[in-house]
């Protein structure tokens, strides 16, 4: 079977399977966004999409990490992206970093890119 064929298992079981809900609310031109869940390859898109919705009112972007358990590289992307588009609008702000998040955000030199509370 190999040495990979248990964690295969686990993994179609539900283990591992991508989902993030993500929760809006709006105050004035103040859009936050609560995360839950793992921003990754399959989720990203979908926050994405969410705050392509909102960025041309925007003037403070606050996304609550309180509940992301994970964040890849597809992730750090769209962050990057929603960071690129508010330079000359308002605030992206980052807050409630869970510690497995914060650990990417300082490997990859995140932390020092965004204003994170």
């Amino acid at each position: 079977m190999g040495l990979f064929s248990n964690m295969n298992k686990n993994i179609a079981s539900g283990s591992g399977v991508s989902y993030l809900e993500i929760s809006t609310s709006k105050d004035g031109a103040e859009y936050t966004f609560l995360l839950e869940g793992r921003l990754d390859t399959v989720t990203s898109p979908n926050l994405e999409a969410k705050i392509n919705e909102v960025i041309d009112d925007a003037k403070k972007l606050i996304l609550d990490f309180a509940k992301l358990e994970f964040i890849s590289s597809a992730g750090l992307r769209v962050l990057l992206g929603a960071l690129q588009a508010m330079e000359d609008k308002g605030e992206m702000v980052i807050r409630n970093l869970t510690q497995s998040v914060r650990e990417v955000f300082d490997l990859t030199g995140f932390s020092n890119l965004f204003n994170i509370e």
